[in-house]
């Protein structure tokens, strides 16, 4: 049943007075229940045991229902005792990438890149925050006028951001980012996403151990390109992955995954970010891979690339591959460790080599738009050349963007270091290969 069924199924079995409220069957349920030995069971268990429990409930006190009537109403009740509520057919739903609650009565979804309003809303304001308050409960916060802002985990991996009132002025808002599932570099040339000269040539830059920053706004897939990026690092290096929320799917073997800590109810345990790569430095990494970078962290991160740990990838909020630059600048000044203005500038020039901007489109779509090389040197202002631009056209009748790759040879010095370490550079970006062979 797709979700538009289902949620026209929930809406009538709603409508039907004679049913008794959600609320109303989740509390004969919980007292029906023995929670301890519920808590023996694991997750797909504890739903089975609770269908049979609802069902037997219906069948004793419940009026007289339909088949279809009667799932709904299961499943709902079920929602609410065990999961998220209203919530649950939304995250079952895999073409849902994003879920954003802004108040009870108002539930949007992003698929495929755009946003669309759904006929779905939680009862009350009391319902909401009774999910808030689960979702908290799980990673040992809670949420109230004291601590109005929280981020969390939910167990099936997605991460979640709630803000109540005072705060949010128009009620108690959820903001839901699903984990897409990782995607190859073929897959994304197969998406349209850059073309496959550009994947050869980036693939080729990952092996021969460049360090890559990939740049773009909120919801442009950079967590996504990352992911895809990273299987090109060999399978007998070490890795170690920093992240607020872990969301990087790497398929080789030697892999060391570090997730940051919010403090807890005191106010104590906190690892930040910068933590971790400081951490990272003394665990023989072979590459470092930080999720996003977005404070003092990118000093550090800026200094390991510099002392030796090279092929190092990481992300950052920015709007084009120039931005990025100067963002990185500004982040790595946020270190309480005072460092000259031309210091940092040296920092960044010696230690980023390569710019991969993504933006998403009106379609939908999220396109590589530009790769810059930094080619600035110490004591050099900040200078990038191309080695592609996407300029999109206008869309088209089926409202697609559509645009044209321009690409620019390699610079000297980037192609020898591509050639020296025997990867290929595609004819188009004006290099030969080491050994005329190209692939990715």
């Amino acid at each position: 049943m797709g979700l538009k069924d289902r949620l026209d199924a929930d809406r009538k079995v709603e409508q039907r007075s004679d049913l008794g409220s959600v609320a109303h069957w989740r509390e004969r349920l919980l007292h029906e229940i023995n929670l301890e030995d519920l808590a023996m069971l694991d997750m797909h268990q504890r739903r089975t045991r609770l269908e049979k429990v609802v069902g037997h409930l219906l069948s004793r006190e419940g009026p007289v229902l339909s088949d279809r009537e009667r799932g709904m109403l299961v499943r709902r009740v079920v929602d609410e005792a065990l999961g998220l509520g209203v919530l649950e057919p939304l995250l079952e739903d895999e073409s849902v990438t994003e879920i954003m609650v802004n108040g009870h009565d108002t539930v949007y979804v992003e698929r495929g890149g755009k946003v669309e309003r759904l006929e779905m809303a939680f009862a009350s304001e009391e319902q909401l925050m009774q999910t808030i308050d689960r979702i908290v409960a799980q990673v040992n916060r809670r949420v109230d006028e004291s601590s109005p802002m929280v981020d969390a985990r939910l167990p099936t991996g997605e991460r979640v951001n709630v803000i109540i009132p005072p705060l949010a002025l128009t009620g108690p808002t959820i903001t839901i980012r699903r984990f897409p599932k990782p995607f190859t570099l073929q897959q994304l040339v197969e998406f349209g996403s850059l073309d496959t000269d550009t994947a050869i040539l980036l693939a080729s830059l990952v092996r021969a151990r460049f360090n890559i920053i990939v740049a773009g706004g909120t919801g442009t897939g950079k967590t996504t390109f990352l992911n895809a990026l990273s299987g090109f690092v060999p399978n007998d290096e070490r890795i170690i992955t920093i992240e607020d929320s872990a969301e990087l799917q790497l398929q080789q073997e030697h892999v060391i995954r570090l997730e940051s800590r919010p403090p807890n109810m005191e106010g104590v345990g906190q690892v930040t970010i910068r933590d971790l790569v400081r951490n990272s430095l003394r665990m023989r990494p072979e590459r470092i891979i930080v999720g996003e970078v977005r404070g003092a962290e990118t000093l550090d991160m800026l200094q390991a690339m510099n002392t030796g740990h090279d092929g190092s990838l990481a992300t950052v909020h920015a709007n084009s591959a120039h931005d990025a630059v100067y963002r990185l600048l500004t982040l790595a000044s946020m270190s309480e460790v005072k460092i000259p203005f031309e210091a940092l500038r040296d920092q960044i020039n010696a230690a980023v080599d390569v710019i991969v901007q993504l933006n998403r489109y009106p379609d939908g779509s999220r396109k590589v738009s530009e790769i810059g090389v930094v080619a600035s040197e110490r004591h050099e202002e900040f200078r990038l050349e191309h080695l592609l631009r996407f300029d999109a056209e206008p869309p088209n009748a089926e409202r697609r963007v559509r645009g044209v790759h321009h690409r620019f040879p390699l610079p000297a010095r980037i192609a020898q270091r591509v050639i020296s370490a025997g990867e290929s550079i595609p004819a188009v970006f004006g290099a030969a290969s080491a050994d005329g062979s190209s692939s990715i």
